[in-house]
């Protein structure tokens, strides 16, 4: 039976294009650009014109120099430089090898400006800080490295976190802190702060996921975080105190099997003031569901977000496993959700009213 929702999926466009398996995606957060990376080792890069129906354009097809699989993307907040993380164990960080010219996106060609050695194989995940000073990479070396963002393209390894016991599949950084969580086949979390007379460290571990964990991703306000895991469960951590985020719910009999991609979007446009934003999950069972989470007037320290689901869409990429998902950040276009699948495809969706 058709669940009655009160939103809806509705298609926007389906960017094909790729050879082979498309694993990640990503928003630039201040231009009109959106990035997709594939296991055929390239990097696609398409504009976009202006809501309400947005048209998308492929701007650039770019051959990375990575020998394997492009396994994932990330913008840095300036919108300038993106970084990819590759299965032949190395970080590329790209650039416009000229200027833009203001108002034209299609200025310039795009070249990798740095390749970061150092993992000894296959690199799953990178991640810019709020600040775009720093760097996350993980790999199935079982690492985190942090590396530090210095003109010229050049870049320092600032530490090697080896805190885990398995594959590290993700990292992601707080949106406003120098916090990094990773997160590991060994089914755990590890949450990361910088010692200044020291080194990075693990300040906890987050357990309760049973099986690995696929993804994560920061509440917008940065007191909650969201972990998807081969369990088939979302969890939902709330920090208790300054160091120390706890387990307050767990999203469970959403997903019919591996949650492979969570995305937590910022506020929607005109939203109410204890909305904590919407809240995507994708993955092999080909479904993407999104949920609406608030914060309980007067709840408890630790009494856990309200939520209710908004959409669900099935067969989001036909009979394909959905790998990523992202909400685009840019304010007026908060609607807009990319996902990319083992099609090969990105499709771009947009949340509606259902009627």
């Amino acid at each position: 039976m058709k669940e009655d929702l009160p939103c809806t999926l509705v298609p926007v466009a389906s960017l094909s294009g790729h050879e082979d398996r498309a694993w990640g995606v990503a928003w630039n957060p201040v231009k009109s650009l959106l990035s997709t990376c594939s296991a055929d080792k390239t990097i696609r890069i398409y504009t976009y014109t202006s809501t309400p129906s947005p048209s998308f354009t492929l701007l650039a097809s770019v051959p990375t120099g990575h020998t394997k699989t492009v396994r994932g993307i990330a913008w840095s907040p300036s919108g300038t430089s993106l970084a990819s993380a590759s299965f032949d164990s190395n970080i590329g960080v790209f650039q416009r090898e000229v200027d833009e010219d203001e108002g034209n996106v299609g200025a310039g060609e795009w070249e990798c400006v740095s390749m970061l050695e150092g993992h000894e194989t296959e690199c799953k995940s990178v991640a810019w800080s709020a600040e775009g000073n720093l760097l996350a990479s993980c790999s199935r070396d079982k690492t985190v490295w942090v590396w530090e963002a210095l003109p010229d393209g050049d870049f320092e390894c600032m530490g090697v976190l080896m805190e885990h016991t398995q594959d590290v599949k993700c990292v992601a950084w707080h949106p406003t802190e120098e916090i990094l969580a990773s997160g590991s086949y060994d089914d755990t979390i590890k949450l990361y702060l910088d010692d200044p007379s020291e080194d990075w460290f693990c300040f906890q571990t987050l357990t309760g996921h049973t099986s690995t964990v696929w993804s994560i991703a920061w509440s917008p306000c940065g007191r909650y975080l969201a972990s998807a895991s081969d369990d088939r469960t979302i969890r939902i951590w709330k920090r208790v105190e300054e160091h120390k985020w706890a387990c307050v719910h767990v999203l469970d009999g959403a997903h019919e099997r591996t949650i492979y991609a969570v995305s937590w979007g910022p506020k929607p446009d005109n939203a109410g003031a204890r909305t904590l934003g919407w809240l995507a999950s994708a993955g092999g069972d080909g479904r993407i569901n999104v949920w609406e989470l608030e914060i309980e007037e007067d709840a408890e320290e630790n009494s856990p977000p309200r939520h209710r689901l908004l959409a669900r869409l099935e067969g989001a990429h036909s009979v394909s496993d959905v790998n990523g998902i992202v909400w685009c950040p840019r304010e007026g276009y908060r609607s807009l959700l990319a996902s990319v699948g083992d099609d090969g495809e990105a499709r771009i969706w947009r949340i509606s009213p259902s009627g």
